[in-house]
C-alpha cells in the first residue's frame, strides 16, 4: 500500500519576490534613519570643539594672569588640533584687549555645515560665541545656540 501523497508543496525558504520586498523595506528605513545618525554623530563630535576651545579660554586665561596681553596657541601651549582631531584650532587674533580663537571641522566632521566653524571671541571681559557654514561665522541667533548646544 502506497501512502497518499499530498499535492501540497511545503515552502522550502523565501521566494525572490519575498527577498526584493524585505530589501527594498530595509532601504527605505535606512535611508531615513541614516540622515538622522549622521546628525546625532555631528553633534556629538561638536563637543570635542567645545571641549578645545574652553581649554584655550583656560589656557588664555592663565597666560593674561602672567602677561600684559592674550598669545598665541604655541606661547600658551595648546596644540593645534582638537584632542579627537574633528576641528583644527587657529588664534586668529590676541592683544591686550582680548583674542579670538576659531574651531574649523576637517574630515568627516566638515560635512556638518551650519556648524563647520566656531568662533570663541573675548573683547572687553565680554565671551561671545559664533558659528557658521563658513569664515564668517553668521549663523542667526537660533541656529548659533543649536551649533553651541547652549
Amino acid at each position: 500500500m502506497n501512502p497518499i501523497r499530498s499535492s501540497s508543496r511545503r515552502a522550502g525558504g523565501f521566494t525572490l519576490i519575498e527577498m526584493l520586498i524585505a530589501v527594498s523595506a530595509a532601504s527605505v528605513l535606512s535611508s531615513i534613519a541614516y540622515p538622522s545618525f549622521q546628525g546625532v554623530l555631528h553633534k556629538a563630535r561638536r563637543s570635542d570643539a567645545l571641549v578645545a576651545l574652553m581649554q584655550v579660554q583656560a589656557a588664555q586665561e592663565r597666560w593674561r594672569a602672567n602677561h600684559r596681553a592674550y598669545a598665541s596657541l604655541a606661547e600658551i601651549g595648546v596644540p593645534a588640533s582638537s584632542s579627537a582631531g574633528h576641528y583644527t584650532l587657529q588664534v586668529l587674533s590676541a592683544d591686550d584687549d582680548g583674542y579670538e580663537v576659531v574651531a574649523v571641522a576637517s574630515g568627516g566632521q566638515a560635512r556638518d555645515a551650519a556648524c563647520r566653524h566656531l568662533k570663541l571671541r573675548l573683547e572687553s571681559a565680554t565671551v561671545t560665541h559664533l558659528s557658521g557654514p563658513d569664515a564668517l561665522v553668521a549663523n542667526p541667533r537660533a541656529a548659533n545656540r543649536r551649533c553651541w548646544s547652549l
